[in-house]
């Protein structure tokens, strides 16, 4: 086994490197919805699973129609659950002609724009060209009626889900949510209509109305809180190469360095800080993508070095990065135009102003004075580094040198721009 935290004696193979780094990218984005992730998502939640999968399959293969809310915080696999089910069932042949319908709250911002892409996914746009309708509920259940083809058992059943279910009950009167739980009590069409939100409180969020329509079946993730045999496993799944890689002595070597940082103290430590933060994949994912960036030709493995460096950069703070490095006189100029932004009430100033805080600051303190050209450098100075890290800080640093108004203005919209 190749020791963990030693670089390779020999440059890394171009090749072989931009391929492994092209996996785990890969890998890392589809972490959930495929290949061996999605098997360990539908392992974690197995018995959430098995639930939500005799839900979507009866609609499927009995024609029921069936409601329910799938509630977990963020990153805790929701999404990638329901695709697994999904796939699942597709592999089974249960899917067959059923159709899935996708929508999001945070695209689909009104119930017009919902409806248009049901239509869209339902592939029903040339027959509701043609007809004319009154009033939302006739136009839904014009294109529910449609799936029926004739009779139930010939019917084509359609399963609905609404990621971030809690901004849609914040649509006006709720029309959506009200006619699609209202086909699904009434047995219009097999329909199952699934919601997804990290909200644990949303069904209070739903009118009396839709909530007496809702069937209030909730199916809660529970994000495992087992460090060793959940978070350290998904940290090797990540990582792992395939037998499929087409470099095979470079995979098999890279696994077991894998093992080896797994094991590591140093790496344990990290991780388990991270772990014990949040139990977000997501944040796991950002730690080993800043890892993998660090791979070149003179150092083509992880090392637990690697860890602790993404580590700094993950939790550094941005305020104090960003005035590190600062002389005293730009630290005097920054105190100086905090307090301007303090007595003008965030209100616009210039450069004179701020050197003449910055007198005022001088002649009261022992510190050397400067000239004011020299002030004038370290504030073009400040300027530039506001726009480099591109923070909020440079509001007040970029406001304040321009008086005019068109300038200003400009320097608005630059800065909203950066933001």
């Amino acid at each position: 086994m190749v020791c963990v935290g030693r670089k390779s004696t020999q440059p890394a193979d171009p090749e072989v490197l931009q391929a492994t780094q092209h996996h785990l990218r890969q890998n890392l984005q589809l972490w959930g919805t495929a290949g061996v992730s999605g098997e360990e998502v539908l392992r974690v939640y197995s018995s959430e699973a098995q639930h939500l999968e005799e839900l979507i399959g009866r609609t499927l293969s009995l024609g029921e129609s069936n409601s329910a809310l799938l509630l977990a915080p963020r990153g805790t696999g929701k999404s990638a659950l329901v695709d697994g089910v999904l796939g699942r069932l597709k592999g089974r042949g249960v899917l067959g002609q059923g159709l899935v319908v996708r929508l999001s709250g945070l695209l689909h911002t009104d119930d017009l724009q919902a409806l248009k892409e049901i239509t869209r996914q339902l592939r029903l746009e040339e027959a509701a060209a043609k007809k004319v309708f009154r009033s939302f509920a006739e136009n839904l259940s014009f294109l529910l009626e449609s799936l029926c083809g004739g009779s139930k058992e010939t019917a084509k059943p359609a399963i609905f889900l609404l990621d971030e279910f809690d901004l849609f009950c914040h649509h006006r009167n709720q029309t959506l949510l009200y006619n699609l739980f209202d086909a699904a009590q009434s047995a219009q069409a097999p329909i199952c209509v699934l919601g997804l939100s990290c909200r644990l409180d949303v069904v209070e969020l739903l009118e009396k109305r839709v909530k007496s329509r809702f069937s209030h079946r909730q199916i809660h993730l529970q994000a495992s809180g087992d460090f060793t045999t959940h978070y350290l496993h998904t940290f090797r799944t990540l990582l792992h190469l395939p037998h499929s890689f087409p470099f095979k002595d470079f995979a098999r070597v890279w696994n077991e360095d894998v093992e080896a940082l797994a094991r590591d103290d140093v790496v344990v430590d990290v991780l388990q800080r991270q772990h014990t933060t949040t139990r977000d994949v997501r944040v796991l994912k950002s730690l080993l993508v800043m890892c993998l960036a660090q791979l070149d030709e003179g150092s083509s493995r992880l090392t637990p070095q690697m860890f602790s460096h993404a580590e700094a950069l993950l939790t550094q703070d941005a305020r104090t990065s960003t005035v590190r490095g600062l002389s005293a006189l730009q630290l005097c100029l920054v105190v100086a135009m905090k307090h301007l932004a303090e007595v003008y009430d965030g209100e616009p100033f210039n450069f004179e102003m701020v050197y003449r805080e910055y007198l005022k600051f001088s002649l009261k303190s022992s510190m050397q004075s400067f000239e004011k050209p020299v002030v004038f450098k370290a504030f073009d100075q400040l300027m530039v580094r506001s726009f480099a890290t591109q923070l909020p800080s440079c509001y007040i640093v970029v406001l304040c040198i321009h008086k005019s108004l068109h300038l200003y203005i400009l320097w608005i919209i630059l800065c909203l721009y950066l933001l």
